[in-house]
């Protein structure tokens, strides 16, 4: 796939492969291309070259299809945050066409899997930061979808929440799922994927499992080799 803003080329051709059953970590540097990458690949922006696959089906000639397959965290995309958790829950699960009983009983579990039961009324505006991407990774996961592509999903997430989505996607995939995901952070990455892409500059640098990629170094350190990463000498900086 292939995405330009006016001249600047924010993808420059990127041909990647997703085992099914895999946890697969996209990572690179701010203005790398993730996130363009990510919306290219669930139909939320449209490349100017390439298309993307969900499990057989294209996501832009057959996008009922596709996106029927797929349940989707982007990175800072507005709610309907006028709406309280259940009522968000229940308006993604109607516009999917889904029996209002199932929605309901699906949300339910949702809400109490996720500890968001006890904000009750509260409206989504009203969320913290945290709950915000719960309540986000919820509506992605109502409609049981084989494939989730979340944005950065760690991002604002205190530890204990952290460990709950962990544990959330461990068994997502234990149980045939397959989830692509976006992160900084190294150690999340190492702890949860079995395949890995490294992105810089709109292209992929390096790709495979977690094993070839890092090999016997460090993620980290194969990352900052990979990007072009620096530290600072003993001379810069001496004034601190």
């Amino acid at each position: 796939m292939v995405k330009r803003f006016d001249a600047k080329v924010a993808v420059a051709g990127i041909d990647l492969d997703v085992p099914a059953g895999s946890f697969f970590g996209l990572l690179g540097p701010n203005g790398a291309g993730k996130t363009t990458t990510l919306s290219m690949a669930v139909g939320l922006l449209r490349p100017d070259a390439g298309t993307a696959w969900v499990l057989g089906h294209d996501v832009w000639s057959d996008p009922v299809r596709a996106k029927a397959l797929l349940g989707v965290l982007p990175d800072g995309v507005r709610l309907f945050d006028r709406l309280s958790g259940p009522e968000l829950l229940a308006y993604h699960g109607l516009l999917r066409g889904m029996d209002p009983a199932v929605v309901d009983q699906r949300a339910r579990e949702l809400l109490d899997v996720l500890a968001l039961a006890d904000a009750g009324r509260t409206l989504v505006v009203d969320y913290s930061a945290g709950m915000k991407k719960k309540i986000g990774l919820a509506c992605a996961l109502l409609h049981a979808p084989r494939l989730l592509v979340l944005d950065e999903p760690f991002e604002a997430v205190d530890p204990v929440s952290g460990a709950l989505i962990r544990d959330i996607l461990h068994r997502y995939v234990a149980g045939g799922g397959t989830v692509i995901f976006s992160s900084h952070v190294m150690e999340v990455v190492e702890r949860l994927c079995t395949h890995v892409a490294i992105m810089a500059q709109g292209t992929i640098k390096r790709v495979g499992t977690l094993g070839e990629v890092r090999g016997d170094r460090s993620l980290e350190d194969v990352f900052v080799e990979v990007v072009g990463g620096r530290t600072a000498t003993g001379e810069e900086l001496a004034w601190l």
